[in-house]
Parts: C-alpha cells; sequence; structure tokens
C-alpha cells in the first residue's frame, strides 16, 4: 500500500500567530514533532505533501508560506486550498488517488477544522488514516482549551469508521508508517 504524510496548515502566522490572532498551543512542540514525522516519511519513502490555507496572511508572504522551523523535503508536493477541507478544489484527492495512496498520516492545524475535516473525508474516499496525537495543535477557544481541543479530538477520531476505512491516533514515536488498521479489521471482524 502506498502511503504519505499531509502536513495541514503548518503555516508561519497561524502557528506564531498575530496582532489579531493567538498562536496554536505547544507550538515548539508541535514544529519539533512535524519535523520529526517528516523524517520518518522519508525514511519510510512516503510521500510528504503540504496543504497551505490561502486564508493565512492574505495568501502571501511570509506569514502565509509553511513555517520557517519546518524542514521541507525536496520532493514535497504542495496544494493551495480556500476551504477547511484539504480536499475540497485542491486536486488533492485526484493526486492522492493517481499516486493509490490507501493510507496517509496527518498532522498540522487546526485540530477541530481542517484537521478533523481531512481525518473525516478520507476515510470516505478510499483511505485509512493515522492521525499523529501530538503532532496537530489549535487555538484556545471560548469554551474549551487548545489543550482539551486536541485531547478531545484524539479520543473521538480514534477508531472513527466509514464502512472499509477508517482512522486510528497514534503517538509520534510510534512506528506510524506502518499501519495497523488490518490488525483493528481483524480484531473487530472488519
Amino acid at each position: 500500500m502506498e502511503q504519505a504524510l499531509l502536513v495541514i496548515d503548518a503555516q508561519q502566522e497561524l502557528i506564531e500567530g498575530n496582532e489579531k490572532e493567538q498562536g496554536v498551543v505547544q507550538k515548539e512542540k508541535l514544529i519539533e514533532t512535524i519535523n520529526r514525522v517528516i523524517e520518518k516519511a522519508v525514511e519510510a519513502d512516503a510521500g510528504v505533501i503540504f496543504v497551505r490555507d490561502r486564508d493565512v496572511a492574505g495568501g502571501k508572504g511570509e506569514g502565509f508560506q509553511v513555517h520557517n522551523g519546518i524542514k521541507i523535503p525536496e520532493h514535497a508536493v504542495t496544494f493551495d486550498k480556500l476551504a477547511t477541507n484539504s480536499f475540497y478544489g485542491t486536486g488533492l484527492i485526484d493526486f492522492l488517488q493517481k499516486e493509490k495512496i490507501g493510507h496517509i498520516v496527518v498532522v498540522g492545524c487546526q485540530t477541530e477544522y481542517c484537521i478533523d475535516t481531512a481525518v473525516r473525508y478520507a476515510t470516505v474516499n478510499g483511505m485509512d488514516v493515522t492521525l499523529v496525537a501530538d503532532g496537530h495543535s489549535t487555538k484556545d477557544s471560548a469554551v474549551l482549551t487548545g489543550e482539551q481541543i486536541i485531547k478531545h479530538h484524539n479520543q473521538v477520531l480514534h477508531g472513527h469508521y466509514n464502512v472499509d476505512h477508517f482512522s486510528v491516533v497514534r503517538d509520534s514515536d510510534e512506528h506510524i508508517f506502518y499501519p495497523k488498521h488490518d490488525d483493528y479489521r481483524k480484531e473487530y471482524g472488519m
């Protein structure tokens, strides 16, 4: 099975914040984790795909770019989006299908929006998903802290099931490019 790492909205201004918006929680840890997962992807000969949100920093300048602390591999592919859904209007789903990607590993921002949407959308479009538990982040909301939002999504997205494909949540120190989805299928008679 072919696989790829999907790095969503890990952009300078979204991670660091600006004069109007706070940055994401645990940003130093997030950047470190994303870099570690990129290294694992390269070692596993998995594709590396970045998705950038054109709403960040008005879609231009340094704030729009992938965070300067993230090491972008030479062979990485980039898609720009306008919607919360990384697959909407970007050509990403066509690219993944053309490359016969059956497993994606997901990291990036923001947990309750673009990360949640990508995980769910991928499962209904023929892919198993591994969400890296310590590889996504968000901002505090009016109701929950960023840490609470992350913890909640790690719980609800683990085992998120769409008939044939589903998501699991694993820590970055695990062998995330050795998917465990088939083990779960056997265990639960899928």
